[in-house]
């Protein structure tokens, strides 16, 4: 059970704005109405496509995803950034996995606004138990999700620290604090599921 006041707390704390919302519909409401005319991309989140947050975004917005089209290039010069995280710790650590780099990358450096969109089945008590989370839950769903030639994916239950050429966890960032070069960093938490 998520102790929703002491983690709301800690990512103050690490420097993080920070904002609760009941339903995903919610969350996608402030979304839509914080990002007007600008430029905006979206890292490689399935949180963010159960949000139907794209087609909204690029109604008012120049909006880039390049599950959409838009190229990684066209997605690092954006202003506004939106991603998730493979697991968030109640003490406040943010923690990504990727495979290409281009996801944890754009959540570190490059754009003014990053918000991070987590549902309640990404927040774990500890960091441990956050990146075990990240490692043996997320991973293998997106690796299943691209189809790839994995242990992890075949089996579906945990991480193998394979060799495999097809690996997707290539590169794991934890944000501890906000990162100085970003002017604002938010968290949108989500009382329910949502995205790996």
């Amino acid at each position: 059970m998520t102790d929703w006041t002491k983690l709301m707390e800690n990512l103050k704390r690490r420097g993080y704005q920070v904002r609760r919302f009941a339903t995903a519909q919610e969350a996608a409401d402030y979304l839509d109405g914080q990002i007007d005319q600008t430029t905006v991309a979206i890292g490689g989140s399935m949180t963010i496509k159960e949000l139907g947050l794209y087609d909204r975004l690029a109604s008012h917005n120049r909006a880039v995803w390049h599950w959409e089209g838009g190229s990684l290039e066209e997605a690092a010069q954006t202003q506004v950034y939106l991603s998730s995280v493979n697991g968030l710790a109640e003490t406040g650590e943010l923690i990504n996995i990727d495979g290409a780099g281009n996801r944890v990358a754009s959540t570190i450096y490059g754009h003014r606004r990053v918000y991070f969109v987590v549902g309640s089945n990404k927040i774990a008590p500890d960091y441990d138990a956050a990146l075990w989370r990240a490692r043996n839950i997320a991973s293998p769903k997106n690796a299943q999700r691209l189809g790839k030639q994995t242990p992890c994916a075949a089996k579906g239950d945990r991480c193998y620290d394979c060799q495999s050429p097809d690996r997707i966890c290539r590169a794991l960032t934890v944000l501890w604090e906000k990162p100085t070069g970003v002017e604002q960093m938010e968290v949108i938490l989500v009382d329910q599921p949502l995205g790996y």
